[in-house]
């Protein structure tokens, strides 16, 4: 894990850079120090605090590359009132940042792996430093399975890059939406339906998923049908963060703060705890 190195409650200056709108309801926000230094080092599956004056604070993964450290990258989705003033920010309009918090994806544990990412929705956006990392030392991993879900075709988060993506002859790559439109021509259905016609090995694969709680748990169980163990099945968890060191309570999850014990978990951990109500 990565920790922040300056008073972890006490938010850093970050003036906006480019922001680029996703989809209708979600965008992606570029940050930079107002100091001049460099971005902090943060491990992919970490996430910060934002903060907008006078509005308030959320918890935001990281989205961006974590080997380049001139500039943060968010992906926001516009669900709140802090949410959508992040997303209505102005070049040059100064933010607060804390962090990085919480524990990362197992990018060094998938060595020598194949790797199977899933994301549901916004959950591409905190795999993509993950992405990043793996695609950079391809040699490193057996084969790479990407598998994509969202709502709709115009939900679908880093279109470009996907497109990109599927090019590429070293990278599976699977994308699928609930419902489609007149002019869509993949896949219709759940993201499960992916994992089940995925080219991998069960017993040497590292799986990291990220999405709606009720995604993450399908697509752990079809995994874990498909012979992945669950033990190397990690799931991101972020949610309820308030003060991202574990001091507050906001985020406990049965024995764990997700602040601090994740977000990233080992499905292992969580297997009883995802099918609880009320937690």
């Amino acid at each position: 894990m990565i920790v922040p190195a300056v008073n972890p409650m006490v938010p850093q200056l970050y003036r906006t850079g480019r922001i680029r709108r996703e989809t209708l309801d979600t965008c992606t926000v570029e940050f930079e120090p107002e100091d001049g230094s460099k971005v902090p080092p943060f491990a992919s599956g970490q996430f910060n605090m934002l903060y907008v004056f006078g509005v308030g604070e959320i918890p935001v993964s990281m989205s961006g590359d974590p080997t380049r450290r001139e500039k943060l990258i968010h992906t926001i989705r516009m669900v709140g009132p802090v949410s959508k003033a992040l997303c209505e920010l102005k070049r040059g309009d100064s933010v607060g940042v804390r962090g990085p918090f919480g524990n990362g994806w197992p990018v060094e544990l998938a060595a020598g792996k194949d790797v199977v990412l899933v994301g549901g929705g916004l959950g591409l956006a905190p795999l993509r430093p993950a992405i990043y990392q793996v695609l950079a030392g391809r040699e490193k991993y057996g084969k790479i399975v990407l598998l994509c879900s969202a709502h709709t075709p115009s939900y679908l988060l880093y279109q470009r890059e996907l497109e990109a993506w599927r090019a590429r002859f070293d990278l599976e790559v699977g994308v699928i939406v609930g419902h489609a439109t007149s002019a869509w021509r993949g896949n219709v259905g759940y993201v499960t339906k992916l994992v089940s016609k995925a080219a991998f090995d069960p017993a040497n694969t590292v799986a990291m998923v990220c999405g709606p709680e009720v995604l993450m748990r399908s697509t752990a169980a079809e995994l874990e049908k498909q012979g992945v163990a669950a033990e190397h099945i990690f799931l991101s968890m972020e949610r309820n963060m308030k003060c991202g060191i574990g001091f507050c309570g906001h985020c406990q999850y049965g024995p764990y703060f997700i602040c601090k014990d994740g977000p990233v978990f080992q499905y292992s951990h969580l297997r009883t705890l995802l099918v609880k109500g009320e937690i």
